[in-house]
């Protein structure tokens, strides 16, 4: 994100003011400086795009009427710009037509507070909006430091949320070069996984879906589809996983299938077959179906015989980083 990497609660949040008239600015800076916030001001869009590129505000409270470029385009082009698109903008409007609120709102902004300013609302605005954007941050902050990620599309394959890890991922995967612009929001899903995707949807209502799985570098990468509730979206959930098991070699060397290597990787790692079935998206009971199977396609009766094997099957096939 955009935002101030030391955000947090005892952060003292940068608000940025971008007003032509002294007095909005006089009145809006004493009053969030005698509240804790650092305060940075413009007069004008321009200026205020420009300081932007020095020091990141958290939020801006932006007026609407302005020499040079107004607040509309101001909005527009923050919120162009990756690096600026998530900072929350409050407009300030002396406006009462509809029509001029409901643009803010089209070009990105958070909320509108109508002037003559009332510093107590402007408080409760900010605080609310900088609050809600940690929330976000945190969110964000633990998906991009964690194997997992995730991205949703509509149902014709156009990305609609991409965080940064997610964007890594499908990189990865794909091999293509990481930067911000290579996948981004409103582009569409890259193919193959846009094919696949595609395959998911041909069965609605099939509750579990078939993972794409790659396998890249030494690491294994899987995308599970899901519906997101009351939405006309799709969740796709990203894992990169790496360790000592390479799946394509046990399933080779032991005559498996794909998903009973993983089961058995996983089991190798001390997981229940109720935990087994929340990591891919199966029932506890198809996970015991699988550990049969692999018990008898291995000759042995348990668990740890089943792993001991496994082991020991693959230990000359130096399967910590074969790529497919």
């Amino acid at each position: 994100m955009a935002m101030n990497s030391e955000f947090s609660q005892d952060h003292k949040s940068i608000v940025m003011i971008v007003d032509d008239t002294p007095g909005n600015l006089a009145l809006l800076s004493d009053t969030l400086l005698e509240s804790g916030y650092r305060v940075l001001v413009a007069t004008d869009g321009i200026s205020a795009l420009e300081q932007i590129h020095f020091l990141t505000p958290d939020i801006i409270l932006l007026d609407v009427m302005m020499p040079g470029i107004n607040g509309f385009e101001t909005c527009h082009r923050l919120k162009a710009d990756p690096k600026t698109a998530v900072i929350p903008v409050i407009f300030m409007t002396a406006l009462s037509e509809l029509d001029d609120l409901l643009r803010g709102f089209d070009e990105g902004a958070v909320d509108y507070v109508v002037k003559p300013i009332r510093p107590p609302e402007v408080l409760a605005r900010v605080e609310a909006h900088l609050n809600q954007a940690r929330n976000i941050q945190r969110a964000e902050n633990a998906l991009n430091n964690s194997p997992y990620s995730a991205l949703t599309i509509t149902a014709d394959g156009q990305l609609t949320w991409l965080s940064e890890s997610g964007s890594r991922w499908l990189c990865e995967v794909l091999q293509l070069p990481i930067s911000p612009d290579t996948i981004k929001v409103g582009s569409q899903l890259p193919t193959p996984i846009r094919e696949w995707f595609k395959d998911q949807l041909k069965n609605p209502e099939n509750i579990e879906h078939t993972a794409f799985e790659r396998a890249k570098g030494g690491a294994r990468f899987s995308l599970k589809l899901t519906s997101c509730p009351d939405t006309e979206e799709y969740l796709l959930l990203m894992e990169k996983r790496s360790g000592q098991w390479n799946l394509e070699a046990v399933k080779n060397s032991l005559g498996l299938t794909f998903r009973e290597a993983e089961i058995l990787m996983w089991i190798s790692r001390g997981k229940t077959n109720k935990e087994v079935g929340l990591i891919l998206g199966s029932s506890p009971r198809t996970v015991n179906k699988h550990l049969e199977h692999i018990f008898e396609k291995l000759g042995v009766f348990t668990r740890a015989a089943a792993v001991s094997m496994a082991m020991q099957r693959t230990a000359n096939l130096n399967a910590i980083a074969e790529a497919v």
